[in-house]
């Protein structure tokens, strides 16, 4: 612990001595300087402060400080009753600040009481209400702002992320600051009783005790608890004017100084006016202009001198056009032309309906929901969409774009839905023919008038913000293993990091680099294997990482521990798989194929085979699709990544699995047989 922290916790426990333990007068003095000098710091931060969360710390300071004054107050208290005496301060305040009346002493401490309680510490309770419930109020509509500008490209993740934590925090400053300002509330009526308590007390005291008269001792002990009063209202009059202050301060680029000199002296002219003003007072009255005159000379003064400042002149159109084509024109204009972003969504005119809320569009939320939803099913925080309207485009055309290449396109109707037939059966509707973008179904636009008949002769009828947020889940989805770089892994590494520091620093520098467990999990994606069990993934990476550092084995090893989510991805609710399995003569004229140099191993194998295996899989493909099946190939684990290597190019999307893959539970059924001659 640093001394700044000894500090604060050593304070804390001299505030709980001074509730029970006597200090001398002194002593007493002493904290009384500390308080006033605290206040003032306080009072003086909050003024030159921009935004309330620069001193978040506030409302827990409030309350130390409150303690703080009241432990002062019954440690006054306890040495006024008991020695007569409570410092030079309280005496001083008593005597020279009230010039030692104690009526007067009484009405200025009355007159600080009602400023602090009536005026200040109730309005600053009435705005810290009032702004802990807008602020809470107004946080959904700025996490949905945050979300739409993210997803818009106009900040980026980190700062998303700021933002967000900037909304949460200042809910809790306002929250906070809402019960905080009890604490001044009760420290002004905790004040007054104390009051009563010592002029009562005292006089009975210095009767009973210190055989006084009655004048004596109210003269006595009222002068010292006037002082002390007074003494100890003045602090709490700056923490309340301080509390007032944060809680109606806006958000600006100037401190209170600042914008008061500003805003009130923004308008100099109005000065001549007031100086005028003050001038016929003067005359007109009897107050006289000896009086009044210096001041409207000071303020007419003031107006001429504030209407001479230069100003900061105002670029015409034409000289900030030809500011704009100079910095285009500089070398350095073009850096950011090189920036391409992951992904793109660009539409065509008639289709910014879509993306524009104030017409009912609502993609950008669908956008933060195929984000959300990408991130449970792949495990990877997918880059922001930037999304933007492109005059080059077909009125009712769109284009998803993959770092900078086109990946899909498509058209919509936005007066129509979009039907698809769940038979190959003679259509029962009329409607513009086309081809569902996401599968490539054929599918039919409809106008909105046939929506309730199509859906009652069991069409799948959908709307066109649906349509292209299927397409877009679905093209990210394909290329996901495109969008996760290095700097994406080195995020993800971190995140687990957070929970798991040692399983990461086993993987990570060594024995794999960034690179090397980017290019597993890139693997994985690629043939649609989630990465969101990365606890799993660097366990095994741990164990076969320091044997070798080749990406497809340690690929192969991976999906081998991820045997049960692997399976659960591809069974039924039955715990059963139809698969196509490979022939004993396929999998050994691939395993005799593999190749093994420096750079690692490679599928070598004669043409005439590779073709015979293709059109073997294709005829299998042909024959389930006629059953309705979903076709899965499996065979043994060695050969597993070469098939896989032979087939991608032809069939992509096309699942391979090995043996050690599936869970002993699962129920394999074969329903065909890959073979060549």
């Amino acid at each position: 612990m640093s001394a700044r922290d000894f500090t604060v916790l050593f304070s804390v426990v001299l505030i709980v001595a001074m509730l029970v333990i006597p200090f001398p007068p002194w002593m007493l003095s002493i904290f009384i300087i500390i308080n006033i000098s605290l206040a003032l710091i306080v009072l003086l931060t909050t003024m030159n402060m921009q935004e309330a969360l620069q001193f978040s710390i506030f409302p827990s300071l409030l309350l130390l400080l409150t303690l703080f004054r009241l432990g002062l107050n019954i440690s006054t208290t306890r040495s006024i009753l008991a020695n007569g005496d409570a410092g030079k301060v309280v005496e001083t305040f008593g005597s020279f600040v009230v010039g030692g009346n104690v009526l007067v002493g009484l009405v200025v401490f009355t007159i600080l009481i009602i400023i602090q309680f009536v005026v200040i510490t109730k309005g600053s309770e009435r705005v810290s209400e009032v702004a802990a419930r807008f602020t809470l109020d107004a946080m959904p509509g700025k996490q949905m702002s945050i979300d739409a500008d993210l997803n818009a490209g106009m900040i980026t993740e980190h700062d998303a992320k700021e933002r967000r934590e900037k909304v949460a925090r200042e809910a809790d400053f306002y929250g906070a600051m809402d019960g905080a300002s009890k604490f001044v509330k009760g420290d002004a009526i905790a004040g007054i009783i104390i009051v009563l308590i010592n002029i009562i007390f005292g006089i009975i005291i210095g009767m009973l005790q210190e055989g006084m008269s009655i004048q004596e001792a109210a003269s006595h002990f009222t002068l010292l608890t006037v002082g002390d009063g007074i003494v100890s209202q003045i602090p709490a009059l700056l923490i309340s004017t301080a509390t007032g202050i944060v809680v109606t301060r806006a958000a600006s680029e100037g401190n209170l100084g600042q914008d008061i000199t500003n805003q009130l002296f923004a308008f100099p002219k109005l000065l001549y006016i007031t100086a005028a003003t003050i001038a016929l007072l003067g005359l007109f009255t009897p107050i006289g202009i000896l009086l009044t005159g210096p001041f409207a000379a000071i303020l007419a003064i003031g107006g001429y001198m504030l209407s001479r400042e230069p100003k900061e002149p105002e670029m015409a159109a034409d000289e900030i056009d030809e500011a704009e084509a100079e910095v285009l024109k500089s070398p350095e204009s073009v850096v950011h032309l090189l920036h391409i972003d992951p992904i793109e969504f660009e539409f065509g005119y008639g289709l910014i309906p879509l993306a524009d809320s104030a017409q009912g569009g609502d993609l950008l939320d669908r956008i933060v929901m195929i984000r959300r939803q990408l991130a449970l099913e792949l495990g990877l925080v997918i880059p922001v969409v930037r999304i933007r309207d492109n005059i080059a485009l077909q009125p009712n055309e769109y284009r998803l774009k993959i770092k900078g290449n086109e990946a899909a396109k498509g058209e919509l109707l936005l007066d129509h839905y979009l039907a698809m037939s769940p038979s190959s059966e003679e259509d029962l509707i009329t409607g513009i023919d086309t081809i569902e973008p996401s599968f490539g179904l054929p599918a039919k636009w409809i106008a909105e008038s046939e929506k309730d008949s199509a859906e009652m002769l069991g069409y799948t009828v959908v709307d066109p913000a649906s349509v292209v947020s299927t397409h877009i889940t679905e093209m990210v989805k394909q290329h996901a293993h495109e969008l996760l770089g290095r700097q994406e892994t080195k995020q993800l590494i971190d995140h687990l990091k957070e929970s798991y520091p040692v399983l990461v620093e086993e993987v990570t520098p060594n024995p794999l680099s960034v690179g090397d467990v980017q290019k597993v999990l890139a693997k994985l994606l690629k043939e649609h294997v989630s990465i969101r069990n990365l606890v799993t993934i660097f366990e095994t990476l741990a164990d076969y990482g320091k044997m070798t550092s080749d990406s497809d084995l340690l690929t192969e090893y991976t999906r081998q521990a991820l045997a049960r989510q692997i399976t659960s991805q591809y069974t039924d609710e039955n715990e059963s798989m139809k698969v196509v399995t490979f022939s004993g003569r396929v999998e050994k004229a691939i395993a005799d194929g593999v190749q093994q140099t420096e750079q690692g191993r490679y599928l070598s194998i004669a043409p005439a085979a590779s073709d015979n295996i293709i059109q073997s899989v294709a005829r299998e493909i042909e024959q389930l699709s006629l059953q309705q099946e979903t076709p899965i190939l499996l065979c043994s684990p060695p050969v597993r990544m070469y098939i896989k290597q032979l087939l991608e190019r032809y069939f992509p999307d096309l699942p391979v699995l090995s043996y050690n893959e599936l869970e002993a539970n699962v129920e394999v059924q074969s329903i065909g047989v890959v073979d060549i001659p």
